[in-house]
Formats: C-alpha cells, sequence, structure tokens
C-alpha cells in the first residue's frame, strides 16, 4: 500500500482523497464480523481525515436486547465505529508495513450523543487527525445521521508494535 493518496487494491482514487471497501478495511484493520462497524471508507486524505460509513441494519445482534421493540444503537459501538476509521487513516497514513497490527484505545473525551442511531440509518463517521506522536494518535471524531450530529468525543490511540498471533 502506498500512502501518497495513491490507491491500494479495494480503494479508489479521486483527485483529494481515496476510498476503501470493506475488502481494503478488513486488509488494513484485524475487525471482523459482527465487530467490524464501518462498510467503507470514503475521503480518505493522507494523514488529515477520513469518513467511515455503517448501514444500520435491524438483522445487527445487539438489537435484540438494545432494546427489544425499541432498538437502538449503543452509544459505545458508535465510538468503536469511529476509532475503527480512525484506524483505518492510521494504517493507510503510515504504509502496509502496519497492516492489521492492533490499535488501542488510550482516552475517549468530550463524549457526546445527541440523538438515536436505529435500523435503516446511513451512520457517518468523520475523524480528523488532531496530532500524533510515535504510535499514539489523537483525534476528533463526528457522528452524522442525514447531515445531523448524533454523537462526537475526542479519543487517542495507540498502535502497538505487532500483529495479531505475534
Amino acid at each position: 500500500m502506498e500512502h501518497q493518496g495513491k490507491p491500494e487494491a479495494g480503494a479508489q482514487a479521486s483527485p483529494d482523497a481515496i476510498s476503501v471497501d470493506v475488502k481494503g478495511i478488513m486488509r488494513m484493520i484485524p475487525h471482523r464480523p459482527p465487530f467490524l462497524m464501518i462498510e467503507r471508507v470514503e475521503g480518505m486524505r493522507t494523514d488529515i481525515e477520513a469518513t467511515g460509513v455503517k448501514m444500520v441494519s435491524v438483522s445487527e445482534p445487539y438489537f435484540v436486547g438494545h432494546f427489544a421493540g425499541d432498538p437502538v444503537m449503543p452509544g459505545v459501538l458508535i465510538i468503536e465505529a469511529m476509532a475503527q476509521t480512525a484506524a483505518v487513516l492510521v494504517v493507510h497514513t503510515l504504509g502496509a508495513a502496519f497492516e492489521g497490527k492492533l490499535v488501542y484505545f488510550m482516552s475517549i473525551d468530550d463524549c457526546r450523543f445527541r440523538k438515536p442511531v436505529v435500523p435503516g440509518d446511513e451512520l457517518r463517521l468523520h475523524v480528523t487527525k488532531d496530532r500524533s506522536r510515535g504510535m499514539i494518535w489523537k483525534f476528533n471524531g463526528v457522528a452524522l445521521v442525514n447531515g445531523q450530529k448524533v454523537a462526537e468525543a475526542t479519543f487517542a490511540a495507540m498502535i502497538r508494535d505487532e500483529r495479531i498471533g505475534e
């Protein structure tokens, strides 16, 4: 994978940004269904920003109990989807040597939930890099449905310098 804005397999180029489909995401981060929270990443600009997309389906396993008869996507999973989007941006920025490496939350600050996310919603998760130092990255994230803010948070993550199983 190049990290100068050139697309990899599973990615599409545009003049300023790239998009990555679910196959490309699964090459980049170790998450898998049912815990893979994003289907694609759009508008990714190296070392700057990316937008993850999650199509919220009534068949998501967490809707069985959250809440029966009135399904609402858990807020912690919205934040997890932001983090997965940020992880894709980090791997894209750092290059192929970082594909499949683990990324751990270090902090979540200023987290706010504004509106419920329900089946049928298209959740758009915009993350912007605030700063990075070594393997520690900080991001600002906003989750939107139909252009309306449903959640926001500032979070930091650390990249572990090994892949799963190493």
